[in-house]
């Protein structure tokens, strides 16, 4: 398989305005991304998708590689299968450009999940730790078969404990958080970005569902530990803090 890794990276945030363009350690925020993303041993490719000419700017000032999309894409999978539809690849990794956090290892992972010949995509999940994230609306959760395909991710507590409390110290791991990194067959990705949403997906606001609500199959790969994105000023600051006490690994 020829595996490209596409970062979608916009200028605009509610929580955190120019996010990709931040370089208080030195380097721009998109610049870790990139770089721990091309450092994947999968990675044919790597390239950056903005609908800004300021971060394209950046990413070749850095010597990545850079390409515009339209500004009009309502989410992050429209402009990677923008992308995706020039590219000579049998998969797209899609990782977020406030992830500079993400593994490696973790990114040979998912695309080690496209062997599944019968997979149209791949996600990865971690255990969850404890009630309060099992709870919480704003961390999406997974439930897998015993294959490890995904059968619904939803922001409820799933799977619901209907007697006693859950116990999150079982092994193998029953409580999963999701994590938004994806892998896609190129031409699967085309027709997702081409179908309109589905019910389940307008109700839980989560994209994954137009897949399974489709009859689509996606493969769930678990590692250890939840990466941490920059989605706040909080977040960035404990970034940087962790690069200038250790660098960027370490920071991970």
């Amino acid at each position: 398989m020829r595996v490209a890794v596409v970062i979608p990276a916009r200028y605009a945030s509610t929580r955190l305005p120019g996010k990709p363009l931040l370089r208080d350690t030195g380097k721009y925020l998109v610049q870790h991304v990139y770089e721990r993303a091309a450092e994947a041993r999968c990675a044919a490719a790597v390239l950056v998708a903005t609908d800004d000419p300021r971060i394209l700017d950046a990413v070749r000032s850095f010597g990545g590689r850079a390409v515009m999309t339209r500004a009009d894409h309502p989410s992050g999978t429209d402009r990677i299968a923008e992308v995706a539809a020039g590219l000579a690849a049998d998969v797209i990794l899609n990782v977020q450009g406030d992830e500079p956090r993400i593994e490696p290892a973790a990114l040979d992972l998912l695309a080690g999940l496209m062997a599944d010949e019968a997979a149209d995509m791949a996600t990865l999940a971690a255990p969850l730790r404890d009630r309060d994230a099992y709870l919480s609306p704003n961390v999406v959760k997974v439930v897998c078969d015993d294959a490890g395909r995904a059968l619904y991710f939803s922001r409820s507590p799933i799977p619901m404990v209907r007697d006693g409390e859950p116990d999150f110290s079982a092994r193998p791991a029953r409580f999963l958080q999701h994590l938004g990194v994806y892998a896609y067959r190129r031409e699967f990705l085309l027709g997702l970005a081409a179908a309109p949403p589905h019910p389940l997906e307008r109700s839980e606001k989560l994209e994954q569902l137009r897949v399974l609500g489709a009859g689509g199959t996606i493969r769930v790969g678990v590692v250890p530990e939840a990466h941490r994105g920059v989605d706040t000023p909080a977040d960035y600051a404990d970034f940087v803090r962790a690069c200038r006490d250790g660098g960027t690994r370490r920071a991970a």
